[in-house]
């Protein structure tokens, strides 16, 4: 869908909910923050608090917010062994995370979980309705996953530990910097690399600086599969030994050609990508012509001085109210 140039790209704003909510849980954890019920509200009022400054930095026109099926994944039913080893949620955790959808669809912002599938397919999809309809797109999320997800419409603000305005906002040129690939070779970086944290390994012998240099100097893996099933990765070895010759660096050509060759290797490189690979066909429910439908800002001002009053912290209700019940003004983002 083309945009008239006269016409400023309208930005929606996308939230990795478990991912700031995880973050969240372990950073503030020791102030025992508990809603007017009693129950624990730390990484809720952190999540909450971290996404009102973003959306006070970047003056989005919607918000929504990915949430993880808790009770079925599609990845672990291929992958029984996917994020197998990681530690067993902190109860208190657990009963934020469950919160979270009805906390965020009383105050009036979008929500979506998607049956056997993760926030992430939401950012995919997200980034997908954005470019369909002729907006912007910023993802805000820990999780490197979202990377795969960036282009010339679409951002990822990456928190760390500087919260939202110490956070680097990644676009293709700060991804080219950080990784040397471009942004539309992230997903194939990654799936040589693998990323244990998911409990995906790479392509053996192909690390982050290899696959850096296959992907900028082969141009796609496609390319790279060719020459190896095609040609028995001659030209594939030429080429990068050649920018090796440039570089002044090792020849190193005919090693990774052997190891890309490798029983096993392209198919596990396949299976990562079928695991990582974001869902960008999701229905987000988003109906922007359509005033007062969930995830559009302004917010209700009675919806947003009840529901977030309802954690217990003045000063957040405050900012709250200041925020997200008043219209946006235009942001750089833009």
């Amino acid at each position: 869908m083309s945009v008239p140039v006269n016409r400023p790209r309208k930005l929606l704003l996308v939230v990795d909910a478990p991912s700031l909510l995880h973050r969240n849980h372990h950073a503030r954890a020791h102030t025992r923050l508990m809603d007017r019920s009693g129950r624990p509200a730390w990484a809720l009022h952190g999540m909450l608090r971290q996404i009102i400054e973003a959306i006070e930095r970047f003056a989005p026109d919607a918000v929504i917010f990915g949430l993880d099926d808790r009770a079925a994944s599609e990845r672990a039913d291929f992958y029984p062994a996917y994020k197998a080893g990681r530690a067993e949620k902190d109860a208190a955790l657990v009963g934020q995370l469950e919160r979270t959808g009805a906390f965020l669809d009383a105050l009036g912002l979008a929500t979506l979980t998607p049956p056997g599938l993760e926030a992430d397919d939401v950012s995919a999809s997200a980034a997908t309705w954005a470019r369909d309809n002729g907006w912007n797109c910023v993802i805000v999320t820990s999780d490197r996953d979202a990377f795969a997800h960036i282009s010339d419409h679409t951002q990822v603000l990456r928190l760390i530990n500087g919260g939202i305005d110490g956070s680097p906002l990644l676009n293709p040129a700060r991804l080219l910097t950080m990784y040397g690939i471009a942004a539309e070779h992230y997903l194939a970086f990654a799936a040589l690399r693998g990323d244990p944290s998911d409990n995906l390994p790479g392509v053996s012998g192909i690390g982050e600086k290899t696959a850096a240099v296959l992907l900028t100097q082969a141009g796609s893996m496609e390319t790279v599969w060719a020459d190896i099933d095609h040609n028995e990765g001659r030209t594939l070895a030429a080429t990068l030994d050649a920018w090796a010759t440039e570089t002044g660096g090792r020849r190193t050509g005919a090693t990774v050609v052997r190891r890309l060759a490798a029983p096993g290797a392209r198919e596990r490189y396949d299976f990562n990508v079928r695991i990582m690979s974001g869902r960008d066909d999701l229905d987000l429910g988003l109906t922007p012509d359509v005033p007062g439908t969930p995830g559009l800002l302004p917010l209700d001002l009675g919806r947003v001085n009840t529901v977030v009053g309802y954690l217990g912290v003045e000063s957040t209700t405050t900012l709250a109210v200041r925020v997200l019940s008043t219209n946006p003004a235009s942001a750089s983002i833009r």
